[in-house]
């Protein structure tokens, strides 16, 4: 055992067949170590950073120790960690209590490498030394040449993005208002009004007082020679500062409180008007409290039939209920949304919530709406699945959710079962009444907010810059001209061979992996023989060509329904009751997959499910009562669903423009992409709007067209079926499911075909203060380089040049580029200040790769990189969708690996080939703009403008 190292406790964790093994360094660090068989390992390091105002300082310094260190004095170590490493996850995250350095990998080494680089991160910034940092990440003043001033920041124009989100800013003031005279009323992200208060000496001063080793929680987790990982660990906090800075700031408990009614005005959507209604449950300490009113909530509001959401939307209050829990923190606090709210109803909401919720109490909750409820969370447990993160991420996370507040709890939040088995327990004992009763109806700290749309002139705004005179105003330019001569000054070569690195042959061979195959069956069926924890995924993929275009809008209808309304034998809500716990989940959506050089399009209608082997009967027939005896004729739960769908593309286009944008760009290159968005994207978004416009006149046809599309899309000779599971549950359903009640098809003429799209440049309106802006063009006649090469190149241009133009030197959030398999190119950027100088800087790309020069470590790193991209590990779900792609994309067993050798033989002569390729791209490309109104009309570009979200 490594003497600077006390081993505190040693905590077992059967929900992860592993280990805890606790350890406090003589520093005062706290350090965990997961013990667990898997080898994409991870490393975090994370402190308590509970914020004493809304200037966002601990945010600034999540983006700022990151950008060069004592040991590491490049500009931007972080970048070159993503450009180098095999990563499998690295990020930095800023919580309202905590700020926390995650990183993954599945090679020691190179863990090594990123926990090397983190370690002298946090401890020994630049910071100190090169204030620069500071006006970059945070905010900075700049003036045009007419004498305009406004502020700049990354981290500046990321929150004026954020802040531009409804759910953002009621949640600011909902905790405004819960928690008055803590930590949590603040906003630690930061409030664009306030960030520019931030000094340089405050910000120098928190980092001092808070990234000590006494204020940080370590953790280590997968397979680790724990000795050498201490060892390593131990020499990097040798020398770190202790808390003679100062204390940090403190984290109490706020007292209870029950303020009045507060109306937040906010330039939107009168769409988005909003109400939300807060109840704090108590503290982390109770674990299984907090997971109880997880159970909970989705038991009174988990599906329009739940019988909290049903009372309200039968109200008529508003469009649409959530309920949702926010923990890690130490008092956390359940959230009743009321989306699309109508003018002045919150009194009402309070009212109907809490009587609802006092008459459940009395008469009770119903007993199989809470045993499907528990169902769900249990399976949503031991799935697993945490969204692409990697587990040793997400598992430190969760142990901070109790551990930051209670040196003796640093597990609780990593366990579950006792706690399910214990609700089972009491489930007729009056469990759940009794939880629902002390959270609202006799609930001591609450709130209440309102928000109210109103038009621009109507709204105090954000406070600009003061004026100044014109001696003022040239120190402004001197300091940015400044600042930008440290942006684009190189760095040495000599710092740059600091960073440790990998080479190629520290790649290795890809991994293995079982090959999908097809499987006689009585329908055709993929098979994916993968380790599942006795869990079976099913999707069946229904072939859409023999539909028209005029059906593809209804198609996106029908997948928004389907699961959602009766059937010929269980109600809506009976239905939800049964898939909930029955099943892990039921859903239907659209794909279109096209074969990469013909963009030959197959478009499918998608029915997902999935179910532990106990439940393989419900797996095998629920999805075909659905798509087989669904009825259409509740026009008014039709008309709720497709309300609250657009609720949520409302918010989709707003928050994620440059993803909405690049789909949107896609559609005029190629037919697949065309296709799609007339089932999901903006031009059905755009049907749905009408048809809820003109709702009365249209509703009866709806429900004929949607049930003549069941008829004709759910048919034997259309679909194929994807498995996942062992072969046993696999053969099993097949015996339980027959022919899954699906029968042949009548003879059908009708073959679906696209139009060649055409480029126009397009501009959507949105509610928000940035942009999102993309570029692209289809793939050019002299473009030879094979994708993967392209995958390098891709990586290249969006950590380096667009980096450095885009993001430090613009002051965008995100920016990037990406070739597709089918050849089109796109650029992007994500809460973006500027929308003709980001497309000026797309168009220095070409210039740029043709220039470039970097030597063979640069080279080598960034296909390290990439392969390591290529490689990373999925779950099983993901890898079957992932091989159901290839398979219906027509690409041959070798095509991953035929990408990936290309990746290993990227020389610096592809690199600047890929120039020509993008020469052309500004003379025959298109645009599309997500953003405010007065950014789209400023802007050079002459857009077909359409006022998306209004």
């Amino acid at each position: 055992m490594n003497q600077d190292f006390t081993h505190i406790a040693t905590e077992p964790l059967s929900e992860l067949s592993g280990t805890a093994h606790i350890y406090r360094h003589r520093s005062g660090a706290r350090v965990m170590w997961l013990d667990v068989d898997d080898d994409n390992r991870s490393f975090a390091i994370a402190f308590k950073t509970p914020p004493a105002n809304s200037t966002g300082v601990f945010h600034i310094l999540e983006h700022s120790v990151l950008c060069g260190s004592e040991r590491f004095p490049v500009k931007e170590p972080f970048v070159n960690l993503i450009k180098t490493s095999m990563q499998t996850f690295l990020n930095a995250m800023t919580f309202p209590d905590k700020t926390i350095y995650p990183v993954a990998s599945t090679n020691v080494r190179d863990l090594e490498n990123l926990m090397d680089v983190y370690l002298d991160a946090v401890l020994h910034p630049a910071i100190y030394r090169r204030p620069r940092i500071f006006e970059q990440e945070g905010w900075h003043l700049e003036a045009t040449d007419e004498g305009v001033l406004s502020y700049n920041g990354v981290v500046y124009n990321e929150m004026q993005g954020a802040l531009s989100n409804p759910d953002e800013v009621l949640m600011q003031a909902l905790n405004e208002q819960l928690f008055p005279q803590t930590a949590y009323g603040f906003e630690s992200g930061g409030d664009p009004k306030v960030i520019p208060s931030l000094s340089y000496e405050e910000f120098l001063d928190t980092h001092a007082r808070h990234y000590t080793l006494e204020n940080s929680y370590t953790i280590l987790y997968g397979n680790l020679d724990i000795e050498r990982e201490l060892a390593f660990i131990g020499a990097r906090f040798d020398g770190a500062r202790t808390q003679a800075a100062g204390a940090p700031n403190p984290l109490a408990l706020q007292a209870p409180v029950t303020p009045a009614l507060r109306r937040v005005e906010m330039v939107t959507s009168p769409d988005n008007a909003t109400i939300g209604l807060a109840y704090v449950l108590g503290t982390a300490a109770e674990r299984e409290r907090v997971l109880a009113v997880d159970v909970l909530l989705d038991a009174l509001t988990g599906s329009n039939e739940a019988p909290l959401k049903r009372a309200v939307l039968d109200s008529g209050l508003g469009d649409d209920l959530s309920a949702y829990l926010m923990d890690a923190t130490l008092q956390p606090v359940v959230i009743f949304d009321l989306k699309g709210a109508r003018p002045q109803v919150a009194q009402e909401f309070r009212t109907l919530v809490e009587d609802t919720c006092r008459r459940l109490c009395t008469d009770g909750i119903e007993r199989q709406r809470l045993v499907a409820s528990l169902a769900q969370a249990e399976f949503n447990l031991r799935e697993g699945d945490f969204g692409g993160v990697a587990d040793g991420v997400a598992l430190s996370m969760a142990a901070l959710s109790s551990w930051l507040y209670d040196d003796d709890r640093p597990v609780d939040y990593l366990r579950y079962q006792d706690a399910i088995d214990h609700m089972r327990d009491q489930l007729d004992q009056g469990y759940f009444e009794t939880l629902l009763r002390e959270l609202v109806p006799e609930s001591a700290h609450n709130a209440e907010v309102e928000l109210d749309p109103v038009e621009q002139a109507k709204q105090d705004g954000t406070a600009g810059p003061a004026s100044m005179g014109a001696e003022g105003l040239e120190r402004v330019r001197a300091e940015v001209a400044a600042l930008r001569d440290e942006q684009e000054a190189p760095d040495a070569p000599e710092d740059l061979a600091k960073l440790p690195r990998l080479s190629v042959t520290d790649i290795g061979d890809a991994p293995a992996e079982q090959a999908l195959c097809e499987l006689q069956a009585p329908l055709p069926c993929l098979y994916h023989e993968l380790r599942t924890h006795r869990i079976t995924y099913a999707y069946h993929y229904f072939d859409l060509r023999h539909l028209s275009l005029d059906d593809l809008p209804y198609v996106g209808v029908l997948a928004t329904l389907l699961g959602n309304l009766d059937t010929a034998a269980h109600t809506a809500a009976e239905l939800d009751m049964l898939v909930e716990e029955q099943l892990g989940d039921l859903s239907f959506f659209t794909n279109v997959y096209a074969t990469d050089e013909a963009d030959e399009t197959r478009p499918f209608m998608v029915a997902s499910a999935s179910a532990l082997s106990e439940h393989l009967d419900a797996l095998a027939t629920l999805p075909t009562e659905v798509w087989g005896t669904t009825s259409f004729a509740d026009g008014d739960r039709i008309f709720e669903q497709l309300m609250q769908q657009r609720v949520g593309l409302d918010q989709y286009f707003t928050g994620a423009g440059h993803s909405a944008g690049m789909a949107r760009l896609s559609t005029h290159y190629s037919r697949g992409a065309a296709l799609s968005d007339r089932m999901s994207g903006i031009d059905y978004y755009l049907f749905v709007k009408d048809l809820l416009a003109n709702w009365d006149e249209r509703a009866d046809d709806l429900a004929e067209r949607l049930g003549d599309l069941c008829h004709r899309i759910f048919v034997a000779d259309g679909v194929t079926v994807s498995l996942t599971g062992s072969m046993a549950d696999c053969t099993r359903f097949w015996e339980l499911g027959g022919t899954l009640g699906l029968s042949v098809a009548a003879p059908c003429d009708t073959r679906l075909e696209m139009p060649q799209p055409t480029p126009t440049n397009e501009a959507f309106v949105i509610p928000s203060t940035v942009s999102y802006v993309c570029e692209g063009d289809a793939r050019a006649a002299g473009d030879q380089l094979g994708l993967g090469t392209w995958q390098v190149i891709s990586r290249v241009l969006s950590y380096d040049y667009l980096w450095n133009a885009v993001r430090v030197r613009g002051g965008a959030y995100g920016v990037g580029f990406r070739r597709t398999p089918l050849g089109l190119r796109q650029f992007w950027s994500y809460r973006d200040p500027s929308v003709d100088d980001t497309l000026a800087r797309y168009e220095g790309t070409a210039s740029w790769l043709a220039a470039w020069d970097s030597g063979p470590e640069e080279l080598e790193g960034y296909i390290v990189s990439t392969v390591a991209g290529h490689d990373a590990p999925l779950k099983a779900r993901a890898l079957a969708r992932r091989q159901d792609g290839d398979y219906f994309a027509d690409r041959p067993a070798t095509w991953r690996d035929r990408m990936r050798a290309q990746m290993l033989a990227v020389t610096a002569d592809d690199i600047r080939a890929a120039a020509k390729a993008l020469e052309g791209l500004p003379h025959h490309h298109a645009v599309c703009v997500f953003g405010p109104r007065e950014a789209i009309e400023a802007s050079r570009q002459t857009f077909e403008i359409t006022e998306l979200v209004s």
